[in-house]
């Protein structure tokens, strides 16, 4: 949510200043991403709508669904990878590396909604190996095109809708499901401020 707030929609709301854009449709494509993945997950996945039931019962539907788009992220990930390098090396390089170091938390992510949704560690071991190579193919995929710069706002806005999503619909309510407690609400701040120290100061 960090991720989102300081670094994703600052950057949005610079390319549609640079490209002299109306914020209507980029905000809008920013809610689809957000309530596209709200409808996969409520209507394909079949989550209850019971509170109760919602803490107890897991679907390992869902953790797929969840790591598919933390895996379609990372595709992504390396799709800007390549565009930067059309852009010029050194922007290239900036964004390996920026990518690289995010990365290992997508692995984490991924991991952790696959086993918390009842998916078995073989399987789950299995969308790890998608989600390393998945920037990869990213890459390779940029040789086929040249990406018009005025696209960039509308896949960040669709990302941050994805984001956002996962992070306030999944990652943060299984963390207070079972074991919520001041220290963990204090981690949840810690964290949102540690992403506003590093896009900030970093």
């Amino acid at each position: 949510m960090g991720v989102v707030v300081f670094d994703i929609i600052p950057e949005i709301f610079k390319d549609i200043q640079d490209q002299h854009l109306t914020t209507t449709i980029p905000m809008i494509v920013f809610i689809t991403g957000f309530l596209l993945f709200h409808i996969i997950e409520k209507t394909i996945l079949i989550h209850h709508s019971n509170e109760s039931e919602y803490e107890v019962h897991k679907h390992p539907q869902v953790g797929v669904a969840s790591a598919l788009a933390l895996c379609g992220h990372s595709f992504l990930d390396g799709i800007g990878i390549g565009i930067g390098f059309q852009v010029s090396n050194s922007v290239g390089i900036a964004i390996a590396i920026a990518v690289i170091a995010h990365d290992f938390s997508d692995g984490i992510n991924t991991v952790s909604l696959m086993l918390v949704n009842k998916n078995t560690r073989d399987k789950a071991f299995k969308f790890l190996l998608l989600d390393a190579f998945a920037p990869v193919l990213g890459i390779l995929s940029t040789f086929l095109f040249v990406l018009p710069h005025q696209f960039v706002v509308y896949y960040l806005c669709l990302f941050a809708g994805f984001l956002l999503y996962i992070g306030a619909s999944e990652i943060l309510p299984e963390a207070h499901s079972d074991h919520s407690s001041y220290k963990t609400v204090g981690l949840t701040i810690l964290g949102v401020v540690f992403m506003f120290v590093v896009t900030r100061f970093i």
